[in-house]
């Protein structure tokens, strides 16, 4: 039943994905109309509370950016390494460099620009669509909870999903807020990162386990 809802889910998101896709691509109106109305809302908000956007850019620029989630993705490859599960290890820097691949492909893909304000809160480079700042968030969080072994107690797991969600979630707020980012850019990061996710769970299930870790329908959370 888990494996099902899995990947029924991950198929969903990357149809949506798509989707989403095509609608930045053709520059939808009913999507611009709501990205430009959030957009406008969240910056005309952060630019009358500066103290509120310096916490914003400390969550996105240090806390949740893309560097550090690979920085806890390369210590999760290590460590797998170390215990010997070769299989996951592998499995998890694959999808991390893949997730790096997609989001650049498709931001030199679709070229979208990012919000322009004539008093910037923040600043970032390259095209906006789609987040790699909640893309790789959801990729590496993602991974790091179905590398939680089995058998680790409601507690700790629940507070892991909270921890991984909040991530996930706040820094495609702190995006918007800062800015940088449309509404659809963080959503096509997250819908492409869930999907990345659930792809590679079932392909490393598909490649084998090695004897030292937990079955592969065990681990997934």
């Amino acid at each position: 039943m888990r494996s099902t809802v899995a990947s029924r889910t991950g198929v969903g998101c990357a149809l949506l994905a798509v989707a989403l896709t095509v609608l930045v691509a053709v520059r939808w109106p009913p999507l611009i109309g709501v990205d430009e109305g959030i957009a406008g809302r969240l910056h005309a908000h952060a630019v009358t509370h500066p103290d509120v956007t310096r916490a914003m850019r400390l969550l996105s620029d240090w806390v949740w950016d893309p560097w550090t989630m690979r920085a806890l993705a390369t210590a999760a490859v290590v460590w797998l390494w170390w215990r010997g599960d070769r299989v996951r290890a592998l499995c998890v820097a694959a999808a991390t460099l893949v997730a790096s691949a997609v989001q650049q492909g498709l931001k030199a893909a679709v070229g979208r620009d990012r919000p322009q304000w004539p008093d910037p809160v923040d600043s970032a480079q390259y095209a906006a669509y789609p987040s790699g700042h909640a893309m790789t968030a959801t990729v590496v969080c993602g991974l790091l909870l179905w590398l939680v072994p089995a058998g680790t107690s409601r507690l700790a797991v629940g507070a892991a999903w909270a921890v991984a969600s909040v991530s996930v979630l706040g820094v495609g707020f702190t995006r918007l807020y800062l800015g940088v980012h449309w509404l659809s850019d963080v959503l096509a990061g997250w819908l492409l990162g869930v999907a990345l996710v659930v792809a590679t769970v079932f392909r490393c299930a598909c490649l084998g386990r090695s004897p030292a870790s937990p079955q592969a329908d065990d681990s997934v959370r």
